[in-house]
């Protein structure tokens, strides 16, 4: 076999170890929170606390990456648990892209690397939260989101949510209920545990089509919410796991492929230098905990509008949450968040390099 295919092979399979390695932690991380949302918080209340307002909405979305620090590999599955608890487009489609960025890691690590240049900590900043605002409010359009979404989001979202208060009357065996042993891909919003002196179970999703309550122990409620939390977790990693390693081997497969010097030379102007980012950006799809020391290495030969153009792009848009993006929207969707993502930045750094820089 010719020696230089081998080593473009082996650099391949080394940046796509790499980026695996980068990316798994937070995805669990993200995974964790997931079902950690499904399980102990009530969702009733999470979103009875949300602004009403398509705007406002999409603000306290974009801001959530403070509560929820998880990057672009993490917060995929908190976005779709988000949306199939009920939580309003605006919400979920802000905390989605903004989540990368809008976190105090990656905020820190962005002042280490560019602490001789405080405006690329805070324009990064106002930037991300400003075009993931904007992108959510404009999905607020559409009333019915089900469209945009994949089956497998959909199918937890029609189904009707039961509550006590449908069953005035239900007598609780003392026994705990039998869970069947097949369970569904997702546990459906509205499987959570009740407190109070009898500790009542509602799991809609986990027991079929028609609810099933039933009384046990405090004990028994603590270990069934633990099972629940790693089966519901164990699922969500195999279904976006897959998707997360097809992604990263596109990612590094483009990495070998396109040499980096036909990008890099196209970067020399206030226009291309933001393009050539923007696209290296969404293909070395680097977490964006550590993007800035990237970034950093063209500091010096790349315009300050460019490398802010790969800070806020690559963390909403790249090749690699692409793929986990594909597991919650429909392909249309995806074209839609992508074209006014790059429009936003694309017109956002350009007004750095022409009237700030």
């Amino acid at each position: 076999m010719n020696p230089v295919l081998i080593t473009k092979l082996n650099n391949a399979f080394t940046l796509f170890l790499s980026l695996l390695v980068e990316a798994i932690p937070f995805l669990i991380l993200g995974v964790l929170l997931s079902s950690l949302l499904l399980l102990f918080v009530d969702e009733k209340k999470l979103i009875s606390m949300l602004p009403k307002n398509p705007l406002l909405g999409a603000l306290a979305g974009s801001c959530a990456g403070f509560l929820f620090p998880v990057c672009e590999c993490g917060n995929v599955p908190v976005a779709r648990r988000l949306l199939v608890q009920g939580a309003p487009a605006p919400v979920a489609i802000g905390f989605l892209l903004a989540a990368p960025t809008i976190n105090p890691i990656v905020i820190w690590s962005t002042w280490v690397a560019f602490r001789e240049q405080p405006e690329v900590v805070v324009l990064r900043v106002v930037f991300s939260l400003t075009i993931a605002t904007v992108i959510g409010f404009i999905f607020s359009s559409q009333a019915d989101m089900q469209p945009l979404l994949q089956p497998s989001v959909t199918r937890f979202m029609s189904r009707p949510t039961a509550s006590l208060s449908d069953h005035p009357t239900a007598k609780f065996p003392e026994s705990p209920a039998t869970i069947p042993s097949q369970t569904p891909t997702l546990l459906q919003s509205g499987s959570y545990i009740l407190g109070g002196g009898v500790v009542q179970r509602l799991d809609l999703g986990l027991l079929g089509s028609s609810p099933s309550i039933a009384a046990i122990s405090p004990e028994s409620a603590r270990m069934q919410k633990l099972r629940l939390f790693m089966e519901n977790s164990i699922q969500e990693l195999r279904e976006l796991g897959g998707v997360l390693v097809l992604g990263s081997a596109i990612a590094a497969f483009l990495q070998v492929a396109v040499p980096r010097e036909i990008i890099i030379g196209l970067g020399q102007g206030p226009v291309l230098s933001i393009i050539a980012m923007m696209v290296l950006a969404a293909v070395v799809s680097i977490c964006s905990t550590v993007d800035s020391f990237f970034a950093l290495a063209f500091a010096s030969t790349f315009t300050s509008g460019s490398l802010l153009a790969f800070l806020v792009f690559g963390p909403m848009v790249d090749l690699k949450s692409l793929g986990l993006m594909l597991s919650v929207f429909k392909t249309r969707a995806i074209i839609y968040i992508f074209t006014i993502a790059a429009q936003l930045t694309f017109l956002f750094t350009l007004f750095m390099n022409l009237y700030i820089s």
